[in-house]
């Protein structure tokens, strides 16, 4: 067991206590993408109110969602040693616990890798495991792709203009990236066991765990945060524990479903509409005891010098951008000097 630091795990939970609590009711938008001309308006919607939008009728096979997944589970299966041999991250690789360089952790391991084929390089994946993944990210990118063009037509950008977002990601040069987070079940902290030969166990186990609690029940997986990509899109299975962050400062948990994939809108995107596309807030708590959660999140980046400003044909008459000008390679590196949940385009704003 990984022992945190009581500075890292104080800071941790004073950060979730100001939190509102997760609402239970489901108001998460749900687009069938085989409904093309509904479909763009249920997207541009969403972006706009939530930043997050639910996908189904995507045409990606289910036959192949369990193999990938199967062959995901058996490699976080795998003993400790083994899967460290893929590690540590810089920045793609294994990862436990410790999420990025500034002292954010959470109940979670990792792979994060790249979607350059010339570049992924992880010793402790198998060969079938790779394939997979490589047909994922190109389903991933497609299905972007797709869903970018919808937003280009429903924004008005102009006919010769469909591609303006979508070229990013298909851009050759495009910093897109790939990662699989496994929460493991939660310890179960409740569990008042008068064996008194666990006693020290129970002890030790909930000093390290309780800092992490949420409502003393939930353990936090994976901290609050936005993506400072373009878009990402997430896969889990049936485990809950997605929650996203409205505009109220509510917390919203999303219900889980296998057979969708979840739209996430990133930074990136949000000052190329000039703020008009929210980019949510989202975390993930650890509260189940028995099953595994597992998501696979493709995050669709830009190349590295493209430069991130509201798109001219958007900006209406007098209209001026809220943002300074900055290239995806600097906003990145400045995201990733920062904490989780830092507001990391504030930086960035006029």
């Amino acid at each position: 067991m990984v022992v945190l630091s009581q500075p890292v795990l104080d800071n941790l939970a004073h950060h979730f206590e100001t939190c509102k609590p997760a609402d239970e009711i489901n108001i998460i938008p749900a687009v069938n993408l085989s409904d093309y001309s509904n479909a763009k308006k249920l997207i541009l919607e969403a972006c706009k109110e939530f930043g997050f939008f639910k996908v189904t009728n995507h045409g990606v096979s289910m036959e192949f969602l369990d193999r990938l997944e199967s062959e995901v589970v058996e490699f976080f299966k795998l003993p400790q040693q083994e899967k460290e041999k893929s590690g540590p991250p810089s920045p793609f690789g294994y990862g436990n616990k410790k999420i990025g360089p500034n002292g954010d952790v959470g109940w979670v391991e990792y792979l994060l890798l790249s979607t350059d084929a010339a570049k992924a390089t992880c010793p402790g994946i198998s060969d079938t495991l790779w394939c997979l993944v490589n047909e994922y990210v190109c389903a991933m990118r497609k299905m972007v792709c797709e869903v970018l063009e919808m937003i280009a037509e429903e924004l008005k950008i102009g006919s010769n203009n469909k591609d303006v977002l979508s070229k990013l990601i298909k851009n050759e040069k495009s910093d897109s990236c790939f990662r699989v987070n496994h929460y493991p079940p939660c310890p179960d902290n409740n569990n008042n066991n008068n064996n008194n030969n666990n006693n020290n166990n129970n002890n030790n186990k909930n000093e390290i765990l309780q800092p992490l609690l949420m409502n003393g029940q939930d353990l936090i997986g994976f901290g609050e945060h936005t993506d400072p990509q373009i878009i990402s899109v997430v896969k889990s299975n049936n485990t809950s524990g997605l929650q996203i962050c409205l505009k109220d400062g509510t917390w919203v948990a999303v219900p889980p479903d296998p057979t969708s994939f979840f739209f996430i809108v990133g930074d990136s995107l949000k000052v190329m509409t000039n703020g008009r596309f929210r980019s949510v807030k989202h975390r993930v708590l650890a509260g189940d005891s028995v099953k595994s959660r597992v998501s696979m999140i493709y995050f669709g980046g830009p190349p590295l010098s493209e430069k991130i400003t509201p798109l001219p044909s958007i900006l209406e008459e007098g209209e001026v951008s809220l943002y300074k000008e900055f290239t995806w390679s600097e906003y990145k590196n400045a995201a990733y000097k920062t904490r989780l949940g830092d507001d990391r385009l504030g930086l960035f704003q006029k």
